[in-house]
């Protein structure tokens, strides 16, 4: 009798167990009605960064109204997505925040198949149809070798926001404040291999589809940059999208607070990521 009472109390508690797990763990498209309405904002963190860095753009979001749900994605190196948190249901805009355990990684084509896994992954668990995204720094290059693979099965992206973008060099290493010049299309009159690498995306990227917001810093010391990258760098991308996409904007924001790593953090940036995702 103690021994049957021993077994079925240890079955209790695996059930127990396994019911709490569900709770805690991802729900998935069954559990969702109307799953394909759901159009997740992914954030995407910067070289040698985490999640922690798209923390306070994400809670903005929160405070503003535009979602109550915040999912986190761990990517291995080998590109095995984990999902922490779920969907809930009637919350049709959450946010889910990016990180890449291989963060020290300077390939920006791996980090693109990286965030290629994180849409294939949702695509796979909540059977997303469209999606946005928001990158700071090398989060953007991310973005945009995803965008390179132009993969026409997976979900439709609809808006991008692109925070410090150094899509044609970094200071100190292969551009130096006020050598870039751009014309008048954003065209760089020297153009860095990542960015020759980008190219075909003038002739790929869906048309009339993407609408993009280009932000970046400018310290106003004279360099004519946040510090890290220089303005002609970021707003090189104009270039690379601007004649496909739906809509190119381009926002400066000045002084100390506009310094790479800080514009994260930076309220005006909130303020223009509220009003470009809300509408």
């Amino acid at each position: 009798m103690k021994k049957s009472r021993l077994i079925i109390g240890l079955m209790a508690l695996l059930l127990g167990l396994t019911g709490c797990g569900k709770l805690g763990g991802s729900s998935s498209s069954a559990d969702l009605p109307n799953a394909s309405k759901y159009e997740p904002t992914l954030f995407f963190h910067g070289w040698g960064s985490s999640t922690h860095a798209e923390d306070q753009m994400a809670h903005s979001l929160v405070n503003a109204g535009l979602t109550k749900t915040i999912v986190r994605a761990t990517v291995s190196t080998q590109g095995k997505v984990s999902l922490s948190g779920h969907f809930h249901e009637g919350d049709y805009h959450p946010i889910v925040e990016v990180g890449f355990e291989g963060n020290r990684n300077s390939s920006s084509r791996q980090w693109g198949r990286w965030a290629k896994a994180t849409v294939v992954k949702l695509q796979q668990t909540y059977h997303t149809k469209s999606f946005n995204v928001v990158g700071h720094s090398m989060g953007n290059m991310a973005i945009m070798y995803y965008l390179k693979d132009n993969d026409r099965r997976l979900p439709r992206l609809r808006k991008q926001v692109d925070i410090a973008g150094h899509f044609n060099g970094i200071l100190g290493m292969n551009d130096e404040p006020n050598r870039m010049k751009l014309n008048r299309e954003g065209k760089p009159e020297k153009m860095q291999p990542e960015y020759q690498g980008l190219l075909s995306l003038r002739r790929t990227l869906p048309k009339n589809q993407i609408a993009v917001l280009n932000i970046y810093g400018d310290k106003g010391d004279g360099s004519h940059s946040d510090g890290s990258v220089s303005n002609a760098s970021s707003k090189s991308l104009r270039y690379l999208m601007a004649g496909r996409a739906k809509s190119y904007q381009e926002r400066r924001i000045v002084g100390a607070k506009a310094q790479h790593s800080r514009l994260h953090d930076n309220v005006q940036v909130d303020r223009l990521l509220i009003r470009f995702l809300r509408h």
